[in-house]
């Protein structure tokens, strides 16, 4: 079956992107508004843009009621913000952030996450997050603003916390990190190092 983008709907295409598209890693966002009140929101749309910077990047998708979450407000206001990455014990947590709490509430303090005190940005970290990227605002690029359309925001990582307990000879172990990915849906999965490939030499 084809599928012409020009003559569907967005709301056909997309099941069709995030369907085939997987798994996606997710980065769960905490920033701070400017009277230090702290949001909390996972991003399904999250990659690695350059190692040398270290940039990182998220997609905002404008919803049907709103064009931008309140992470990319306190973004554009205070440029700082913690990729926290989720284990599968905070999946819970996670899915309970999805949830549409006004900017005027605190997801991390109506859920009771405990946090602890990032070292070179203001927002906090999600404690039990066994990864967390320290980040400031490099850039934002509106691709879109109608409905469902993106604005693409660039991260320098200025910061790196590792838990001990997922890394061995300097590497973080997939099996020791247990992350979850985002499916079509509602779905997810785990992530589990089952294959390993040696890269071809020519």
């Amino acid at each position: 079956m084809l599928f012409d983008t020009a003559t569907i709907q967005p709301s056909q295409i997309y099941p069709l992107l995030v369907g085939g598209i997987i798994p996606r890693p997710i980065a769960w966002v905490s920033t701070q508004n400017k009277t230090g009140l702290t949001n909390l929101a996972p991003y399904s749309f999250f990659s690695v843009a350059s190692v040398n910077p270290p940039i990182l990047t998220i997609t905002n998708i404008a919803g049907a009621d709103r064009l931008a979450k309140d992470t990319l407000g306190n973004l554009l206001k205070t440029g700082e913000c913690v990729i926290n990455i989720v284990a599968m014990d905070q999946l819970d947590d996670m899915n309970q952030s999805c949830a549409g709490y006004s900017p005027e509430h605190s997801e991390i303090d109506e859920i009771g996450i405990e946090t602890v005190a990032s070292s070179h940005v203001s927002p906090p970290g999600i404690k039990a997050s066994p990864v967390r990227y320290e980040c400031t605002l490099r850039e934002t690029l509106t691709l879109s603003d109608k409905p469902a359309g993106g604005v693409l925001v660039l991260l320098d990582v200025v910061a790196i916390y590792v838990d001990d307990k997922v890394v061995f000879d300097g590497v973080i172990q997939a099996d020791l990190l247990n992350t979850v990915g985002k499916l079509g849906g509602n779905g997810y999965c785990t992530v589990a190092c089952d294959i390993e490939l040696e890269r071809p030499v020519l």
